[in-house]
């Protein structure tokens, strides 16, 4: 492999989600992908935890509200925060922070105008919430209207549209809804034997639509896949790829990491045994207008 030593100076990202000591989910898999993309990360943590909970029950560490406040109120003041180019929120691990987080969102974008905001709303699949309702609410309340970016799989989309069982062919109209200028849906349904993202974009009045296909990998999908979507996708939108091809490479780069945790026989995504792929994915992507 040929190491290039050219300097690029590339814009911080605020990364403001969960955190395990653990594997690859949350805030500590998107914070790899993207400081293996060049970028500084400032990272804010929502809940500590021993592993995923897809994995069994334990620990929780929450942040005290009140020293939550506190360190978005020093972040807001923080003479460097120019330096930040894009925010990526996931995991939220209460109800009142997704408050404090949208005045730290608000904070950067009158400190960089043209800083992108992806917000990954994460709470919940399958039909149902895995975080509060009033977590889930506060996150669509407050986060969601400031978003340029949104990540939802169906589920999620399903809460924001007032429809959590949001059946399969409704999810372009019920993203058609939302005001947010970018939204990529995970997960959607595809043709048979295929995973497919939907990506609408706002086009004036109007939308335009791309899906991105991918052959469906076996054996059981590590957690983590929709944290490391939502940060590849963000990366190369930052970096100024069109949203065809920021969508084929981020939806490549995850089918990658799927494939190495199946060929590796791990419960996790093995981010670190495929950091290069992450820049340059090898699994073929269909995109479809």
């Amino acid at each position: 492999m040929t190491v290039s030593t050219e300097l690029v100076k590339k814009p911080a990202i605020l990364v403001i989600s969960s955190t395990v000591v653990r594997g690859a989910v949350g805030g500590r898999g998107a914070a790899f992908a993207l400081e293996r993309f060049g970028h500084p990360v400032w990272s804010v943590q929502t809940v500590t935890l021993p592993w995923h909970p897809g994995h069994g029950r334990s620990s929780r560490i929450v942040p005290d509200a009140a020293a939550f406040e506190v360190l978005v109120d020093d972040l807001i003041r923080a003479p460097w925060l120019g330096e930040i180019g894009a925010v990526l929120t996931g995991y939220m691990g209460a109800p009142g922070q997704p408050a404090a987080v949208a005045r730290l969102v608000d904070a950067v974008k009158a400190a960089r105008p043209d800083a992108l905001y992806l917000c990954d709303p994460v709470m919940g699949d399958a039909g149902v919430l895995y975080v509060p309702e009033a977590t889930a609410a506060a996150i669509r309340d407050h986060l969601v209207p400031r978003a340029d970016i949104l990540t939802p799989n169906p589920t999620e989309l399903g809460f924001l549209t007032c429809n959590l069982s949001l059946p399969a062919e409704a999810l372009h109209a019920a993203a058609t809804t939302l005001s947010t200028p970018r939204i990529a849906v995970t997960s959607a349904a595809g043709t048979e034997g295929e995973i497919t993202t939907l990506l609408l974009s706002r086009n004036g009045a109007g939308h335009d639509t791309i899906r991105a296909s991918h052959a469906a990998i076996g054996g059981r999908v590590p957690n983590g896949t929709g944290d490391l979507f939502a940060a590849l996708f963000l990366a190369r939108l930052v970096e100024g790829a069109s949203d065809a091809e920021a969508l084929r490479l981020a939806t490549a780069a995850v089918a990658d990491a799927i494939d190495a945790a199946a060929r590796l026989g791990t419960d996790e995504l093995p981010l670190a045994a495929i950091q290069d792929r992450l820049l340059a994915p090898l699994t073929p992507v269909r995109i479809i207008p």
